[in-house]
């Protein structure tokens, strides 16, 4: 089942990224294959990911309607468009699914779990609040029925480990500092970063070399680290080896002031230097403000 959660984040992704720039409805397989490329090279039940999204684009407007009148106070296009396709994705499967395959306290729990990990602060009760409020219009399909036996997680410490690193990238220019941020297209600006010894090549780089390289890799500049700022450690879904551990080195380095140039590849659609004044007004993950907060009081004591 780690598959399926998987899948629905990447059907998210794609209908995030195809709604958001507002493209024409003929790319979106497009998107969705680059974006199975990107995430889940291995993924097994590719069919799934197809059905799901083209189910949901042929249900749209009905879906569409049934959010309007489910939450009256918000207008389509005032629901954050990450919300709008959770709901979207979820009330597919509240409303059409086959029920033996999704049940209809999954599709809730998976459509929050996704509003959760990519909306904002409070999209997981929104998402709950419509999506349960329609739940029961429905009579609450599903509320006696024996819970399923769920698998047994690996335990966090069985886990296997994959290692990243990444760094906040500053550079001088006149009297200003500024700071190398990458843009994902949930809309968050984050840290440029990317997997250590991946490749047999590389199998032996220390972090620091590996983080300088995939720098290099994502967004076309040298960097001289510094300073080491700490790690960040969460579990994430592979479609071939299960639940794993991601463990990012973060660092300091300076780089010259100099135009970047991003990768082209999904999940980031920006980069830009930031003033320092203006970087915390950014919109961060929660786990990446306290590394950029280390970076900012380091700087600016020399």
């Amino acid at each position: 089942m780690a598959n399926r959660h998987l899948a629905r984040s990447i059907v998210l992704q794609t209908l995030y990224e195809w709604d958001f720039r507002k493209l024409p409805a003929s790319v979106i397989a497009d998107i969705l294959k680059r974006n199975i490329n990107e995430f889940a090279p291995g993924l097994t039940d590719s069919d799934f990911l197809h059905n799901l999204l083209e189910s949901i684009l042929s249900k749209k407007k009905d879906i569409d309607r049934v959010i309007e009148k489910a939450a009256p106070d918000w207008p389509l296009d005032k629901i954050g468009a990450v919300d709008r396709n959770v709901l979207r994705l979820g009330l597919f499967e509240l409303l059409f699914s086959d029920k033996a395959e999704v049940p209809a306290k999954v599709a809730i729990n998976e459509a929050i779990e996704l509003g959760k990990t990519f909306g904002g602060e409070n999209s997981g009760k929104f998402i709950n609040g419509v999506l349960g409020s329609i739940y029961k219009e429905l009579g609450e399909p599903g509320k006696d029925a024996a819970p399923r036996r769920k698998k047994v997680d690996v335990p966090f410490e069985e886990m296997p480990i994959k290692k990243l690193g990444g760094a906040v990238v500053y550079a001088r220019s006149g009297n200003d500092i500024y700071l190398a941020l990458v843009h994902d297209i949930f809309g968050h600006w984050t840290l440029s970063k990317g997997t250590i010894g991946g490749d047999k090549e590389v199998a032996d780089e220390s972090v620091e070399a590996g983080t300088k390289r995939k720098i290099k890799e994502e967004i076309g500049i040298d960097i001289d680290i510094k300073t080491d700022l700490g790690s960040n450690e969460y579990v994430a879904s592979d479609p071939e080896i299960g639940k794993l551990r991601k463990q990012v080195h973060y660092f300091l380095g300076e780089s010259k002031f100099v135009p970047l140039k991003l990768e082209r590849k999904g999940g980031l659609d920006d980069a830009k230097w930031f003033k320092l004044a203006d970087i915390l007004e950014l919109n961060f993950y929660e786990d990446i403000l306290p590394i950029v907060t280390k970076a900012i009081n380091l700087l600016l004591k020399k």
